[in-house]
């Protein structure tokens, strides 16, 4: 009896719950947002307190007004604004929702992961709307069309639509939006033409349509909008000329119309923008000189015309530009010097003109007039001095001058340049001592000094520079003096290289050495012995003491470095046995040869020496045989070899192998006949394994080969695969890769290792790692010309990859003729482009084909008119990323860069730079 009791007041308690809740619910507003609750993912539990509050609720008040993200009116009786932006929320955004929010002005939803077409209905019966923000979402299929009726959104002031995934053609209806201010269409897949009816909105102040797949031409009509202060059209594949009429826009204070497939001309309308603060036209096919007119538009701060083919000298005229902070002229083709006039400009903080045909002297009072910050004059046709008051304004972090023709001695103001992060003057002709203070230079990080010829030696206090990672002074040989007492006590530094400087004197002991990975000291005068505190460098991968005078036996201690893989101590004074560990084994003979007193695996064994003089007088006797007989053969191998001798090149740290080492190890002294394959393996009499590539010289490009052949030798980097050097005729080349480390390519290791993501990060990581060192760190750049997943090596110790087959392509261009071998011809700057945008290609591609397990191979083509949201879907599965995974973001933004990257349009795809930039914030916004 008592049971039944208590089974009918709880009854009724519930009864009574139920219908109390249902009545405060009853409000249609609180209730459309519950249901669109129950339609999205929320993983991240945003909408948490998306419920009913019981208490306190009057009967007219909303319940949801309390909700986080909704804002009401005063009264609290209808909502007036919706913002969902940053919830991480998913899923199809259900229409229906949204009719009963009649007085909604803003609604924000950007910043998710809603998928699917963006439903119409909230575009078109949101009648009050003011502010709509849809942007970084993965909304697909076509824009809402508005069937000829714009007018239901008359009020709508803002409109985001950026990075989503629309295609079809641009909404022509928006252009009856009289109200509407802003309107962002950028970073989506919209085709076809910009509408001649977007020149006819009457109060548009901010237009961006970049980053789509847009063609044609650039309607005239876009300068009527001559309330437009903001216009971004770039990264799209327009065809002909920008439009004079933009001119006409005289609000107009930014405009960015770069990698865009333009050619033609800047126009000289252009000189009616009075209040144009940014103009970005940089990577099209603009050429002719720069109009004198833009010098009169001199509110200019920020002006980049680079990755174009504009000739012609820098108009006089830009010295009306007082407020301009950035002046980017580089990768052009023009010429003549740099006006005096630049170096007055007020405010310029940075200046870009290299990759140009510049010449004469820089201005003497470049950096007296304004804070330069960034000075990157490189790969030019300079001469002269560095101007003394270059830094004289203290903020200058970046001083650029290599591969020029510049001359005398540093300034001493450099010094005092306390600013400085990064100085690069290598490939010149500076002469006199290196005047640098390191105490006085906290933040130097990057110096590059090599190729000059300078003396007085290295200053003492390099250790005191405290954040230097990276310090080159090589082939100076007159530089003389003895390496700093404390050099590797340098707590950052890690690259350290002064071969070929003539330096004396004994190597510092090893102390406090935790950080240096690399001592390159070759072909100096440098004696004692190698002490075995070496062993404490523990990051060491490289030391090369070759070509100098040092004594004494080699430390066992060495062994104990785990990351040690290159080893030279050849033609040195050592004695003694190499130890028997096989780290010392595995380097090769080359690392010993030329130390006559050193014996032992792999060089000869040690018991041979004790019988030397036992057959000291037998050796005397066949010495008068073997003249002769080296005579006679000599004759016979002069003209038997019609190709011409046989000759060298060895790369500075790697194994000295000589010509005859090559021509053994193929059992033949004519290896045409042993190798018949262009690419093969040869076992060289040290042991060594290396790949052999073999290349015919065709129509007496033997010296253009050559260069090539060295600048990609001279190319070290830790994604690429190292090239140890070639041997060469007339007629033949061939080319010895390291064959110790790579063991497996990426296409094999996609087939059988784990496929985590962060092992694909790692991977697609290190590629673009190595790409961007070839196409931006080498001077002139390298394209790779082959970049797929046969052609990525891995070790089998570690998940780096390194980068095979590099810079072949563009040799066998030159070889055959199909390029102008002149140095700096803009044909050979037009096919290097080519090509490194094959590599931005390819590499888009490659990324695709890891996140896929190599499911999507070659798929550039075709991946286009993929929904985003189901390429998204299928790399997640692949990736082992599940839809709660805050990796998801990660996985994202790296397809987007895949997809930039493969656009079909040249101009729309990033350079390496960017695309390792990108990357690289991808991996660092959800730390």
């Amino acid at each position: 009896m008592e049971s039944s009791k208590k089974y009918k007041l709880c009854s009724c308690f519930y009864l009574f719950l139920f219908f109390f809740l249902t009545s405060v619910a009853a409000d249609p507003q609180t209730e459309s947002l519950l249901s669109l609750k129950s339609h999205l993912t929320d993983n991240s539990n945003s909408l948490k307190d998306w419920f009913i509050i019981t208490p306190g609720v009057s009967d007219k008040a909303l319940a949801c007004c309390s909700w986080s993200g909704v804002r009401c009116n005063q009264a609290s009786t209808s909502v007036v604004s919706l913002d969902l932006s940053s919830k991480n929320l998913a899923g199809d955004l259900p229409g229906n929702e949204f009719l009963v929010f009649t007085d909604l002005l803003e609604l924000n939803i950007s910043d998710n992961s809603f998928s699917g077409e963006f439903p119409a209905e909230i575009f078109f019966n949101l009648t009050n709307l003011r502010s709509l923000d849809i942007s970084r979402n993965n909304f697909s299929g076509p824009f809402p069309d508005g069937n000829g009726n714009g007018s239901s959104l008359k009020n709508l002031i803002f409109l985001d639509a950026l990075s989503n995934s629309f295609s079809g053609p641009l909404p022509i209806h928006l252009s009856q939006l009289e109200n509407l201010k802003v309107l962002n269409l950028a970073g989506s897949y919209f085709t076809g033409s910009i509408p001649s009816q977007y020149g006819s909105f009457k109060s548009l102040e901010f237009l961006h349509l970049g980053g789509n797949l847009l063609s044609g031409h650039i309607p005239q009509e876009l300068g009527n909008l001559t309330t437009l202060t903001h216009m971004e059209i770039g990264y799209n594949s327009y065809q002909g000329v920008i439009p004079w009429q933009i001119g006409y826009l005289s609000e107009l204070k930014y405009l960015d119309i770069a990698g865009a497939n333009l050619s033609g001309f800047i126009p000289k309308h252009f000189s009616n923008l009075t209040k144009l603060e940014s103009l970005f036209l940089f990577k099209n096919h603009l050429s002719k000189e720069i109009p004198w007119e833009l010098g009169q538009i001199t509110s200019l701060v920020n002006l980049d015309l680079s990755d174009n083919h504009l000739s012609g000298t820098i108009p006089e005229s830009f010295a009306g530009f007082k407020n301009l902070r950035l002046l980017n002229l580089m990768y052009n083709e023009m010429s003549g010097t740099l006006p005096e006039v630049i170096a007055q400009l007020p405010s310029l903080d940075t200046l870009f003109i290299w990759n140009n045909y510049f010449s004469g002297s820089l201005p003497k009072s470049l950096g007296m007039n304004s804070k330069l910050r960034w000075v990157d004059v490189s790969t030019n046709s300079f001469q002269g001095e560095i101007p003394q008051g270059i830094c004289s304004r203290g903020v200058l972090y970046k001083l650029m001058l290599f591969s020029n023709n510049f001359t005398g001695t540093l300034p001493q103001s450099l010094s005092n340049c306390s600013t400085l992060v990064r100085i690069r003057l290598e490939d010149n002709s500076f002469s006199g001592v290196i005047p640098f203070s390191f105490s006085q230079l906290p933040d130097i990080s990057y110096i590059d000094l090599s190729r000059n010829r300078l003396t007085g030696g290295i200053p003492l206090d390099i250790s005191k520079a405290t954040k230097l990672d990276y310090f080159n002074i090589s082939n100076n040989p007159e530089l003389g003096g003895k390496l700093p007492p404390h050099i590797w006590s340098a707590p950052r530094l890690q690259n350290f290289s002064a071969s070929s400087c003539s330096i004396s004197g004994r190597l510092p002991e090893f102390a406090s050495c935790k950080s240096i990975t690399v001592i390159e000291l070759s072909n100096n005068n440098i004696s004692g012995m190698l002490s075995p505190t070496v062993s404490t460098c523990g990051s060491l991968q490289k030391i090369d003491l070759a070509g100098n005078s040092i004594t004494g036996g080699i430390p066992e201690r060495l062994a104990k470095l785990p990351h040690l893989t290159g080893l030279d101590l050849s033609h040195n004074n050592l004695s003694g046995s190499i130890p028997s560990d096989k780290v010392f084994q595995s380097m090769g003979k080359h690392a010993y040869e030329g130390n006559k007193n050193l014996c032992g695996v792999p060089l000869k064994s040690c018991s041979a020496y004790s019988s030397r003089k036992l057959v000291s007088v037998a050796v005397a006797c066949l010495v008068s045989i073997l003249l002769i007989l080296a005579a006679t053969l000599a004759l016979y191998y002069i003209r038997q070899r019609s190709q011409g001798q046989w000759k060298m090149v060895s790369f500075a740290g790697l194994p000295h192998f000589t010509a005859d080492d090559v021509l053994r190890s193929f059992g033949s002294p004519e290896p045409t006949e042993s190798v018949p394959a262009s690419v093969s393996k040869a076992v060289l009499p040290t042991g060594i394994t290396v790949i052999v590539r073999k290349i015919e010289l065709l129509d007496k490009k033997k010296s253009v080969v050559l260069n090539v052949l060295t600048q990609m030798g001279n190319a070290r980097h830790v994604n690429l695969v190292r090239l140890l050097g070639f041997c060469y005729n007339n007629h033949l080349v061939y080319v010895l890769y390291d064959n110790n480390l790579h063991t497996e390519t990426l296409a094999e290791k996609m087939r059988t290792k784990k496929k985590d993501w962060a092992t694909k990060k790692k991977i697609i990581n290190g590629v673009a790692k190595g790409l961007c060192f070839l196409h931006h760190e080498c001077y002139p750049a390298i394209p790779h010309g082959d970049v797929r997943s046969t052609n990525i090596l891995f070790d089998d110790d570690k998940m780096e990859p390194c980068l095979g087959e590099f810079g072949f392509k563009y040799m066998q261009h030159l070889n055959k003729g199909l390029v102008s071998s002149t140095a700096n011809t803009a044909d050979q700057m037009n096919v290097i482009r080519a090509e490194q945008q094959k590599d931005i290609y390819n590499f888009g591609q490659l990324i695709l084909e890891v996140l896929t397990n190599g499911k999507l191979m070659n798929a550039g083509g075709l991946i286009q008119n993929k929904p985003k949201d189901v390429l998204l879907r299928e790399v997640y599965t692949e990736s082992e990323v599940s839809s709660s995974d805050f990796k998801q973001g990660e996985v994202k933004r790296v397809v987007e860069v895949a997809l930039l990257c493969i656009r079909s349009n040249q101009s729309g795809r990033p350079c390496m730079e960017d695309a390792l930039k990108f990357l690289s914030e991808a991996d660092n916004r959800f730390k």
